[in-house]
């Protein structure tokens, strides 16, 4: 099964911004969805931003705006630009996708992702 790493998480004081990459070990070209989630300390993962493989992107309402994610299949790699943090976003960031007859993939360690006031 294909293995997916997430990286470029930190410190950032509010207002700051990060780019998250998700690495993957094979092609995403066949992934119908690609989403960055996240989980915060004694709450429920919940889905961020997804972008599908015709392009659509969606995103909750708490990060329109701020977060953008994007694509690079000739990479295997997901983006997820995050400009205007704010302490809330504060979370372990994960990515993971979805594919028709398969579903999500596996779980990873994610990207700490803490922001200060």
């Amino acid at each position: 099964q294909v293995q997916l790493v997430e990286s470029g998480g930190g410190l950032v004081q509010a207002g700051g911004s990060l780019r998250l990459s998700c690495s993957a070990s094979g092609s995403i070209f066949g992934f119908n969805v690609m989403g960055w989630y996240r989980q915060a300390p004694g709450k429920q993962r919940e889905l961020v931003a997804s972008i599908t493989d015709s392009g659509s992107t969606n995103y909750i309402d708490s990060v329109k705006g701020r977060f953008t994610i994007s694509r690079d299949n000739a990479k295997n790699t997901v983006y997820l630009q995050m400009n205007m943090l704010k302490p809330e976003d504060t979370a372990v960031y994960y990515c993971n996708f979805w594919k028709i007859g398969i579903g999500f993939g596996s779980w990873g360690q994610g990207t700490q992702v803490t922001v200060s006031s």
